[in-house]
């Protein structure tokens, strides 16, 4: 009669190369856990940075910062900030922005274009201000600079401060004879103005919203953050997860299995 261990099958156990395996799949469990921590501070931030913009909005404006002052700005501290700007629009070199307006909060809306003016301040240099949207059968005369009226002495306006727009791989060349752009992007507007006008601020200023029904139609500032962080986050947490769990359950197959 055969022993009871002559019986019983052998198990195979677990060799170094199932070690080194799971020593890799932990290693990639770790880095999800870590990933999900990285996401989740940035849901922080992203929700600091929100709740500084709201209380920004309500604020008195304030002066618009300096030339000497332009190399140094955080765009973060001062995005959606009201300010102030005294100095002089150059219509002339007015450029138009293509747009499609939808939920406008004035009465015009669907595709057309920012329009978008050369602001000299008194004290030196240029800012952009995007005055508001016109429709699209308006853009000529709004690159000619004839719907502002009589040029203007020195003004003083107040809109939001805007961070540079920045170009997509797919962001389409301007078209410089119709004075047509497709991104609120500095260094591309300035190579279509007076190298007088120069030096540029590196931020452009959303005009506030004007009489109903006067166009440009300014106020259209949309203040909107991208916030996915949490659900990044849960994901990269739920890998870890299913990583430890499928690899828990290989490494009881593994030591199970015959040899």
């Amino acid at each position: 009669m055969p022993s009871p261990s002559a019986v019983l099958p052998k198990r195979r156990g677990l060799k170094w190369t199932d070690y080194l395996f799971a020593a890799i799949m932990l290693a990639l469990a770790g880095t999800c856990v870590f990933l999900g921590g990285w996401q989740m501070d940035r849901l922080a931030e992203k929700e600091a940075l929100i709740a500084a913009v709201d209380q920004r909005l309500d604020a008195e404006p304030v002066p618009v910062p300096s030339v000497d002052q332009w190399q140094q700005l955080e765009p973060d501290d001062w995005n959606f900030t009201p300010v102030s700007l005294t100095g002089t629009f150059r219509y002339t070199q007015t450029i138009t922005v293509f747009t499609s307006l939808t939920d406008p909060r004035g009465p015009y809306k669907g595709p057309g274009y920012w329009v978008v003016t050369p602001f000299e301040l008194v004290d030196g240099g240029t800012v952009f201000v995007n005055r508001g949207y016109v429709p699209q059968e308006l853009q000529e005369q709004a690159a000619l600079g004839d719907l502002h009226g009589d040029d203007p002495e020195t003004i003083t306006i107040v809109g939001l401060w805007r961070q540079d727009e920045q170009l997509g791989w797919m962001t389409p060349e301007p078209n410089n004879s119709d004075r047509v752009e497709w991104v609120r992007n500095i260094a591309r507007m300035g190579a279509m103005v007076d190298p007088a006008l120069a030096p540029l601020a590196p931020f452009y200023v959303d005009m506030l919203a004007g009489e109903p029904g006067v166009l440009p139609q300014a106020g259209e500032t949309k203040v909107t953050f991208t916030n996915n962080h949490l659900g990044y986050s849960m994901t990269w947490y739920g890998f870890a997860i299913i990583a430890v769990l499928m690899l828990g359950y290989w490494l009881w197959r593994q030591a199970r299995r015959e040899v």
